[in-house]
Formats: structure tokens, sequence, C-alpha cells
């Protein structure tokens, strides 16, 4: 079928929309009219970097109603609204424990530009074009994986919920899911961008009694007050670990770095109490730690975690029943654009004038 895709034809070239074909669905498949779409960085460092092969249809944060299934699809139906989630096998160890976000074949499911029976779906006049996290959502319509699409709940405008799919979970999940801290522990988010204001819902409704935030841009850090920070921290302005240690006593018991940036790794680490607890969320450069000062001395842990360790059929649902009761204010971090505005809202969301653009697709 032809359709309307975002085509990244080579590295660092800005978005253009043409027309493409897309292949039907295959037996576990699912065909997904794409209502919205939101913009991510990883949608930034594929582009730029070219961690995916190019030509590519980017996109990773879809949501839709679904048009077609394949012949052995069992949990969705056409009409169902749902969102769109990351690749994963199914059947490796990792996926079979609850914990498909280290699946064994992630990233070559995931960046490796083919679909799950590592074939194409997408090309244009001939040309085969990579997809992109399995779905590859700057598109009218995507061909996903079922294991890849989650069910919502109807009465929730679709419009909304794209982010869930990634970066909106990756923050919650990462508190919720992977940390779980007790009621009334402290905490520490360095960076107030759309991954670190959900750590802080998240954190919120965990129950923690010191929620801190740390940025260096006071608009969102006044955000993060809205949404559950208990204590704002700029890190242009203040010594954030002497900061910390004062509020706190002695030191956070967790942390959630989602900058990526070393200096700010190394700050969450000093700041943490022993025993303490650092989850690294960002994409983050080679970097020197003290492993004896900064870790083991005083028996800290620093943890890697993807996409906030969710299962997403059973995760992203939570997440907006949340939303439902006012628990998960998420809607306060995004801006829409018409599809056509594609490049406008990467250069928003790059210059971090807007936290999570969303793209109208239909």
């Amino acid at each position: 079928m032809k359709i309307r895709a975002a085509v990244t034809q080579g590295q660092g070239q800005e978005f253009v929309i043409e027309d493409i074909d897309l292949a039907e669905p295959k037996s576990n498949e699912v065909l997904v009219k794409i209502i919205a779409t939101g913009v991510c960085h990883t949608d930034a460092v594929a582009r730029d970097a070219a961690i995916a092969p190019l030509p590519a249809v980017l996109g990773h944060e879809g949501a839709g109603i679904v048009e077609k299934i394949g012949d052995n699809v069992k949990n969705v139906k056409p009409g169902d609204h749902v969102v769109l989630s990351f690749a994963h096998c199914g059947h490796c160890q990792n996926c079979l424990t609850g914990h498909p976000s280290v699946c064994e074949t992630f990233n070559e499911l995931n960046f490796g530009g083919v679909n799950d029976d590592y074939t194409h779906r997408l090309s244009k006049d001939g040309t085969e074009l990579s997809t992109f996290f399995g779905q590859s959502s700057f598109g009218t319509f995507a061909v996903s994986h079922e294991r890849n699409v989650v069910k919502v709940d109807e009465d929730v405008d679709l419009v909304l919920l794209g982010p869930l799919g990634c970066g909106i979970q990756t923050g919650a999940g990462t508190v919720l899911n992977k940390l779980q801290p007790k009621f009334g522990a402290s905490i520490a988010i360095y960076g107030a961008g759309a991954v670190g204001l959900s750590a802080i819902m998240a954190a919120k409704i965990a129950g923690c009694k010191n929620i801190i935030a740390v940025d260096v841009y006071d608009n969102r850090l006044e955000l993060a007050k809205e949404l559950g920070a208990t204590h704002l921290l700029n890190g242009k302005k203040v010594d954030i670990v002497k900061e910390i240690k004062e509020i706190t006593k002695g030191g956070t018991e967790y942390a959630v770095d989602t900058t990526g940036v070393p200096p700010v790794i190394r700050q969450s680490l000093k700041a943490l109490r022993s025993l303490g607890i650092a989850a690294i969320v960002g994409v983050t450069p080679e970097m020197n730690i003290d492993i004896h000062n900064d870790l083991m001395a005083e028996g800290k842990t620093m943890i890697g975690v993807i996409e906030g360790d969710s299962v997403p059929q059973i995760f992203i649902p939570q997440l907006i029943e949340y939303y439902k009761k006012g628990l998960f204010p998420f809607d306060k971090l995004v801006k829409f654009y018409d599809f056509n505005q594609i490049n406008e809202a990467f250069a928003a969301s790059k210059s971090g004038e807007v936290l999570k653009p969303i793209l109208k697709i239909q």
C-alpha cells in the first residue's frame, strides 16, 4: 500500500515527507493507522549519528488504530487503540523472565533496520528503506509485530499517548520498576527533560520524601516542582553534592541520571549515601570514575536501565491509569505539531524549547 512517511535519506539530513510503499502485515504482524507519534532524542541520534542503516523511516513512539491483523495475531483486533513500543524477540531468557528491554537481540531488532523476520516492509521505487524500533512511526501507517503493540484505553485521546512507548516509560519505569524506592526514601533526578520529569512524577507516586530535581534551566525546575519535586537545584548556581547532602543529611538513597553528561554522573554518585543506587538512563560517552571512592568504599551501586525495565503491555496501561487519576500528568510536558512540521519539532526539541514534541500524523 502507498503511505506518506518522513524519510531520512542520509546522515544529518532533514526529514522529507514522501510517498512510499508499505508491505502487508505478515501472520504475527499488525497494520496500524498512525494518529500521532512522539519525537524522541533517540530519533535525532539515529538521524545524526546513523546508528541505524539509512535511508530509513524513523519514529518509535507511535500511537494509532489497528487497521488490519495477520492470521496469527491474538491480542488486538481492527479498531483497537494501541501504542507501539520497542521490539524484542519474546523467547530469549531476558524476555521470558520479564525483562524484554534487555532482549538478547534488542539492538538488531530495534536498530538493525529490519522487521522481526529480518526482512523489510518499507520501500521507495524498489529501494528498501530501513525500519526503526520495529515500527517506523513517522508515517501514516506502520507494520509492527504484535509483541510491540499495546492495547490502550479508548477513553484517553490517542494523540497524547505515543511518548508512553519510549521516553515517558523510560523515566517512570526506572523508578517504579527498577529502583522501586522505599516509602519515605530520598531520590535525586538529574536532568528535568521529559524523561527526568517522568521519573519525578513516578517518585511522587512511590511516596519518596525528598525528590530533588537537578537542572541548569530554572523554567524546567519550576515545572519539576509542579510535578512533584520537593527541592530544586540549579547546577550552574550551587554545589550540587554539598546541597544534596545537607538536604538529605548524608545523601540520597537513589539517583537517576538522564543527562549522559560525565561530570553530572559523577555528581550523582558522590551525592549518594552509603549503599545508594544510581540508575543511568542517558546515552553516555566513555568516562572515568573513581571506583574505590565513588562506589566500592561505601557499597554504592551504579546500574544501567533501558526503557525503564518495562514490560510495555503491563506498564503502559498502568501509566494511563495513573494519568486518569491525576497522578501522572505527563500531558504538561508536550507540545503538538502537524506532521509537515517535523523538522521544526526536532529543532524545538534540540534547543530545549519543547520538552516532548508530538507529531499529529492524521
